[in-house]
């Protein structure tokens, strides 16, 4: 069993990254959401889970331990596999599906593909006692407050915060008004608590 791994990433597809370690390449099969988080020659730490089945061995990695948490949530989610675990986790984030269990927003998944009405009500029926109150992070705001948003998480991760930690430090400011610059201060003030 492997936990995670690090190493240099050599190469990128649509479903799996090539992570070089010892002088081997392993083959990861990961979410979109990870893959947008690293480029081509970056050190990186994935987060493995080994799975066994009789056509080979596969290796799902992601580039936080929640992303990986969810991932194995889903999977306990009857007639869910690795591969539709992975479609939902490319077409949302870790938060985002949090939420969307807790608020029981079973629309919401059909933007993954492989997802239909009936899956999606399942996921939230077999998840719901799995999701508590406290562990969703408000992200209004997020999803509309346009560029400056994004920038601004995006250059948070640069600095070596996962989104999640990011969104959290967001979580209850009003962004639709503020610059960039502005949301990293006040992120950089609260994550340093």
């Amino acid at each position: 069993m492997y936990e995670y791994i690090t190493g240099k990433l050599v190469g990128i597809k649509d479903d799996y990254v090539v992570l070089e370690n010892g002088g081997i390449g392993y083959r990861i099969y990961t979410s979109r959401n990870s893959i947008m988080n690293v480029d081509v020659g970056d050190i990186v730490t994935m987060y493995l889970d080994l799975n066994v089945r009789e056509d080979g061995i596969y290796l799902y990695g992601f580039t936080s331990e929640d992303e990986l948490d969810m991932f194995n949530m889903l999977r306990l989610v009857s007639k869910i596999g690795p591969k539709v675990a992975l479609s939902i986790l490319s077409a949302l984030t870790y938060n985002e599906i949090k939420n969307a269990i807790y608020n029981n927003d079973a629309d919401i998944f059909l933007k993954a593909s492989g997802i239909g009405k009936k899956t999606a009500n399942r996921i939230i029926l077999e998840l719901k006692d799995r999701i508590k109150g406290e562990d969703i992070i408000e992200e209004k705001g997020l999803s509309t407050a346009g560029d400056d948003v994004e920038a601004a998480i995006e250059g948070l991760m640069s600095l070596g915060y996962t989104k999640g930690e990011v969104l959290k430090a967001l979580g209850n400011l009003d962004l639709s008004q503020m610059k960039a610059e502005h949301i990293i201060k006040e992120a950089l003030k609260r994550l340093s608590k």
